[in-house]
């Protein structure tokens, strides 16, 4: 399958192209562009950074070596944002380490009338984000911005989500070779137990959110949950609780403004 799209790309095609004309022969100049593509992935280079694409909730983004290539985990998360908001208008929203931006372009074009800021620590990836945004037509509906979490941002917010770093220090190594020698490891690491980035957030959330209807969502790591829900109960947070992802594993961690309080919840 991942020779097919390399070389649907390398001819510029759909991959039902290929099926549609199976004994058509390459060219030199095909075999040449698509031989040290086939060599590249052989080598452990990304899929998605060699074409310099993907699909996130059935959009087209950009993706390369400036951000973290979007995962399914974070699908869900999005659409778990989605089944509970879609039918709300102008939801102020705060996507925080927004990398490709395909968080806040999802929520942008799924979402009614949200505004939306996306925020990053990283230059390069804010700039991909806002290029992604352009190519979904989504430019205008999104504010881009850069800061350090919370640092820049001022305000309340209906809605926080974000998809932080969460592998800890000692199992980066243990990471497959094509994410710890090719993807950013700034956005995978999270610190000794993977929780730093988590509860940076976390702790400062409260402050930004709305009293109305203030939540956030954060991706977690499948092994994080308890703890990250005791944590997140002792800080200004009401109503926390962790959805699980498709697998079963503990995957997001929801809470809405307000004083502690720990319900157990999780997805079906």
């Amino acid at each position: 399958m991942e020779a097919e799209q390399l070389l649907a790309h390398t001819l510029d095609v759909e991959r039902i192209q290929l099926y549609l004309n199976p004994d058509r022969p390459l060219d030199q100049k095909e075999l040449d562009e698509f031989r040290p593509l086939i060599k590249k992935r052989k080598s452990g280079h990304p899929l998605q950074y060699i074409t310099g694409q993907t699909s996130f909730m059935g959009l087209p983004l950009k993706v390369d070596e400036r951000t973290l290539i979007p995962r399914p985990e974070t699908e869900e998360l999005t659409e778990e944002i989605l089944s509970q908001f879609r039918g709300e208008k102008d939801l102020d929203i705060l996507d925080l380490g927004t990398g490709s931006g395909a968080i806040a372009i999802a929520l942008a074009r799924f979402l009614v009338e949200p505004k939306i800021t996306a925020v990053d620590k990283s230059p390069e990836a804010l700039e991909l984000a806002r290029e992604n945004a352009k190519d979904n037509d989504l430019l205008s509906e999104i504010t881009f911005k850069q800061s350090d979490w919370f640092a820049g941002i001022e305000g309340k917010y209906d809605l926080i989500v974000s998809n932080p770093p969460y592998v800890a220090t000692g199992e980066i190594a243990e990471l497959k070779e094509e994410i710890k020698e090719h993807e950013p490891l700034k956005a995978l690491d999270g610190g000794e137990e993977g929780l730093k980035e988590i509860k940076n957030i976390l702790s400062e959330a409260g402050r930004h959110l709305n009293e109305e209807r203030g939540t956030i969502f954060l991706e977690i790591g499948h092994d994080q949950g308890e703890e990250v829900k005791r944590f997140a109960a002792s800080q200004e947070l009401e109503e926390v609780s962790l959805l699980t992802d498709t697998r079963g594993k503990d995957r997001i961690i929801q809470g809405r403004k307000g004083k502690s309080h720990v319900e157990n919840c999780s997805n079906s």
